[in-house]
């Protein structure tokens, strides 16, 4: 689970942050690397006439597998998550992979994708036309983002942040965010207020049934523990999300009447 991963990565902070607390400096560690080691597949490309492996790694999202084709995706730019066709518009790797039945949503990572599917099929039906998109695609040296389209870095520091703030978005990059990204998900810092950090789960987490305890008993636990003055974590949700929510909200009050 993702709350496991968090887990790990809070005790392995545990003795840098006496230091953190005390002087109140940012905290300063290197990014975890990202392990892909459940499956692998050999893609071969006859007009290229090369190979591409590209590995597989399941999450906690039974509908969410993470492709890993051992290049750069997003680098240092960040992610993007795209949850409609209109909005893959902005890629033109993702606009080939809503083009494959099946697929409900995609996340690029640093160096992974991350695919979401619906519940009508299933990953033996779907992962052949995904590796063959992703194989192409990497293959023909295209750029991931179209020109004009850039993901601007939510935890960068800007000069009005409080201190208070500084030690959330520096937490947020260094510790959460490379044990949610090994998942194949990634979370968005959307603002600090009243004691309350509003943030948004992306990728195989925003779909995921324990991500209520990730947010919850996970970040929540870690920011509260590490910053005094934050006193919870609030999940900010899509409109798309929001509107999910309330028809399934509407039917389950109808079946349970």
């Amino acid at each position: 689970m993702i709350y496991k991963s968090l887990a790990r990565a809070f005790y392995r902070s545990v003795p840098a942050f006496n230091a953190i607390h005390a002087s109140r400096i940012h905290l300063v560690t290197s990014r975890q690397s990202l392990k892909p080691t459940l499956t692998s597949v050999n893609v071969f490309s006859k007009q290229l006439a090369r190979n591409m492996f590209i590995q597989t790694e399941s999450t906690p999202n039974e509908n969410s597998v993470k492709f890993i084709p051992g290049i750069p995706v997003m680098g240092d730019k960040g992610s993007m998550e795209f949850i409609t066709s209109r909005e893959a518009m902005a890629s033109p790797l993702a606009k080939k992979l809503f083009l494959i039945d099946g697929v409900e949503s995609v996340f690029f990572g640093p160096d992974f994708v991350a695919v979401n599917k619906t519940d009508t099929v299933s990953w033996p039906q779907l992962k052949p036309d995904v590796f063959a998109t992703l194989m192409d695609f990497f293959s023909s040296g295209q750029e991931i983002l179209d020109d004009g389209h850039s993901q601007a870095s939510d935890t960068r520091i800007e000069p009005g942040d409080s201190e208070t703030v500084q030690m959330i978005k520096e937490l947020l990059e260094t510790r959460i965010r490379p044990s949610i990204q090994e998942d194949g998900g990634d979370i968005e810092y959307m603002g600090f207020d009243n004691g309350i950090v509003k943030l948004k789960l992306r990728g195989a987490c925003r779909t995921c049934d324990s991500s209520s305890v990730t947010l919850k008993h996970g970040i929540q636990n870690m920011l509260m523990h590490y910053i005094p003055e934050v006193q919870g974590v609030e999940q900010i949700q899509d409109d798309l999300e929001q509107l999910s929510n309330s028809v399934f909200e509407k039917v389950d009050g109808k079946l349970n009447s």
